[in-house]
């Protein structure tokens, strides 16, 4: 007799749509495609509009068959699929010679015009590390590029709430042009998030450019915005409180050593920023930027300082001192501060109770990160004073320099501090610390 009832299916066959689209989220583009073959089912699962929300292209200056597959694959799909897309990241990955950036150039020229007329749902767009002022970018191929990135953020600016430009490095003319588009259809954007961190090409003054000035002034639901200290002036604090204070949020400002600095800020201007944003918190990011008297100009009382990295990036200079910023200035913010990173080169003169005594004095520092020459006996203290509750810090990540080849004694004494506080490390804290011979 034969048996006419149906195969029986295997339990993928029950799975939930929901569960499928889920399981292809983990898929990379060729194990999608190749799932797509199954039925019809998990075809439809792969066109499905929130799985190519998001899409990351990287175009590699040196690219192996496998990157060159990995590439094409990426920039298909993001034609295919490209009107769901809401967050689009593109890497350059080591340019090396003028014939790629045309061809990158080329490319994203196809890829933007693609975009600009099927999509309405990007908002977020990340482009990073450009570096415009590099050789290999000809005049007409920056210009090209430039003009085609300006059309397409004229096209998305009803749409975009995020936008990453880092690493530009533009000058003031061209950084302004881009800046604009995000408000050429209404004279206003209402953009929420910018980074032009290093946008800007060095060595630029750009704070005193009424240009820029001008260009800032059309943004006015800002919640965070990253940038440069070269930007900094009375007028842009003055911008962000006319326009932006009702939102603004963060403010994440790098000062590098060839940024100009020099240009004096008012603490009335910060105060008055602060009182009209009651929820503003302030990040400064310092590389190279380490004597007192640049920093006391920078580093003023009314800024609601939130997060202070300083960084000499293994520079050691003997006309700088460490000491009376960490005694002077950074006590100022006891009351607000939550991160210190100090990585620092301080060969010339140990700093083990001043950091102490800073940290004890910030009653809100949660995190704390410091490769620096230090004694060891510094960790049993701090940890000593954490057990008794006079710091609450989560999060303890220390590098012990040393100028000795043989670190051995100062591990064993980091070993045994471990197992003292063992009971408070395993329990209460993020904890890392070595020790890092410097010869």
């Amino acid at each position: 007799m034969e048996d006419d009832s149906e195969p029986e299916q295997s339990s993928w066959a029950y799975l939930p749509d929901v569960c499928l689209r889920h399981v292809f989220h983990w898929l990379d583009d060729r194990d999608r495609s190749r799932a797509a073959l199954v039925c019809k089912k998990w075809s439809c699962a792969m066109h499905s509009g929130s799985l190519w929300r998001c899409r990351t292209i990287t175009f590699y200056g040196q690219p192996s068959r496998a990157r060159t597959l990995e590439f094409q694959s990426a920039l298909w799909y993001t034609k295919k699929f490209g009107k769901y897309l809401k967050h689009l990241e593109i890497k350059l990955s080591n340019p090396y010679n003028t014939p790629f950036i045309k061809k990158f150039q080329v490319i994203m020229r196809g890829l933007l015009s693609h975009l600009g007329k099927c999509n309405s749902h990007l908002v977020s767009l990340s482009i990073k590390y450009l570096e415009l002022d590099c050789l290999i970018w000809r005049n007409v191929v920056r210009a090209q590029f430039i003009k085609n990135l300006a059309a397409f953020l004229k096209r998305m600016s009803n749409q975009l709430d995020y936008l990453n430009l880092k690493g530009a490095r533009i000058t003031l003319e061209e950084g302004c042009e881009l800046l604009n588009s995000l408000s050429s259809l209404t004279n206003r954007s209402f953009i929420s998030e910018i980074n032009i961190e290093d946008f800007f090409s060095l060595h630029l003054s750009v704070y005193s450019s009424a240009l820029f000035h001008q260009t800032m002034s059309k943004f006015h639901r800002l919640t965070i915005l990253t940038f440069n200290y070269n930007c900094m002036s009375d007028e842009l604090l003055d911008i962000l409180r006319e326009r932006s204070s009702h939102s603004l949020c963060t403010l994440n400002i790098k000062c590098h050593i060839h940024d100009p600095h020099g240009q004096v800020v008012s603490g009335m201007s910060w105060a008055n920023l602060a009182k009209r944003a009651p929820k503003l918190n302030v990040n400064f990011f310092f590389e190279r930027v380490m004597k007192h008297d640049h920093l006391a100009r920078i580093l003023l009382e009314e800024i609601p300082v939130r997060s202070i990295s300083l960084r000499s990036c293994y520079f050691s200079d003997p006309d700088w001192t460490m000491r009376p910023t960490l005694t002077n200035l950074l006590p100022a913010y006891w009351h607000g501060l939550q991160k210190l990173t100090l990585e620092l080169n301080n060969d010339h003169e140990l700093l083990d109770n001043e950091l102490l005594q800073l940290i004890l004095s910030c009653k809100r520092l949660l995190f704390l990160k410091v490769w620096a020459f230090l004694s060891v006996s510094f960790m049993e203290r701090l940890l000593q004073n954490r057990a008794e509750r006079k710091c609450i810090l989560t999060t303890i990540k220390v590098r012990i320099y040393t100028a000795q080849d043989d670190s051995t004694e100062e591990e064993r004494l980091l070993a045994d501090i471990y197992r003292k506080f063992k009971y408070l490390i395993d329990s209460e804290l993020n904890y890392f610390v070595i020790t890092y011979p410097m010869v």
